[in-house]
């Protein structure tokens, strides 16, 4: 077992365990967006920091992929992590403001403006999707590609991937795809990732103007017929 301090308390937990495993254990919460527990652990959206260590050594780490160490002392919420969740929300918000999952987080943690230029961005790289493609569905249609700000996820030569069983699950989720149900201009409301799918609420022949009101959204849902 590995013994350590968790917000001034002493816990021991199995080798291998992270720091966010352990403090969701213990009742600490700590916010997360790219994480999901069935899907490796990316630390992407760093929205899970904690401090560790103490004085002028004391660093933020991710806590999703930080493994707990003997004798380690951990800060889920001290005042610079909070500080650091708040500057990645406003972060988060000026990229997709739209998304309810970040708007959730936000209010939350009482953020209630972002300082950034707002971009309308349809991908947070958070690499949800890419996981659950690579890892739940054995499929790995679809994967990152660039670097740096020209950076993307998408098929390979964004072409229909003959991988892609149009299973759903990038869609399902991916924080961002709500944006196709909640964007003012619908034809650039598509994220493009999976390059396969076709929503039904951009075809304005079919839902002229109206917002999908149905839960779950039935843009979501993967057409059968």
């Amino acid at each position: 077992m590995i013994n350590f301090t968790l917000n001034g308390l002493e816990v021991s937990v199995e080798e291998g365990t992270t720091l966010l495993e352990a403090a969701r254990f213990y009742g600490f919460p700590i916010p997360t967006l790219c994480y999901n527990e069935g899907l490796s652990p990316y630390g992407a959206c760093r929205l899970c920091v904690v401090e560790i260590g103490e004085g002028p050594r004391a660093k933020l780490v991710s806590s999703c992929t930080y493994p707990a160490e003997e004798g380690l002392k951990v800060r889920t919420a001290s005042e610079r992590v909070i500080r650091a969740r708040k500057m990645v929300i406003e972060l988060l918000l000026a990229s997709c403001p739209q998304s309810k999952i970040i708007q959730d987080i936000a209010a939350a943690h009482n953020v209630r403006q972002q300082r950034f230029k707002q971009e309308y961005e349809d991908c947070i790289m958070c690499g949800l999707c890419v996981r659950m493609c690579e890892e739940q569905m054995m499929a790995k249609a679809i994967g990152f590609r660039g670097r740096g700000e020209k950076r993307s996820i998408g098929t390979p030569f964004d072409i229909t991937s003959e991988e892609c069983r149009q299973c759903g699950g990038c869609m399902y989720i991916c924080p961002a795809c709500q944006l196709r149900c909640t964007y003012n201009e619908p034809e650039k409301a598509i994220c493009g990732g999976c390059a396969n799918l076709s929503p039904p609420c951009v075809e304005k022949e079919q839902f002229d103007d109206m917002m999908c009101y149905m839960d779950p959204c039935v843009a979501c849902e993967i057409k059968t017929e």
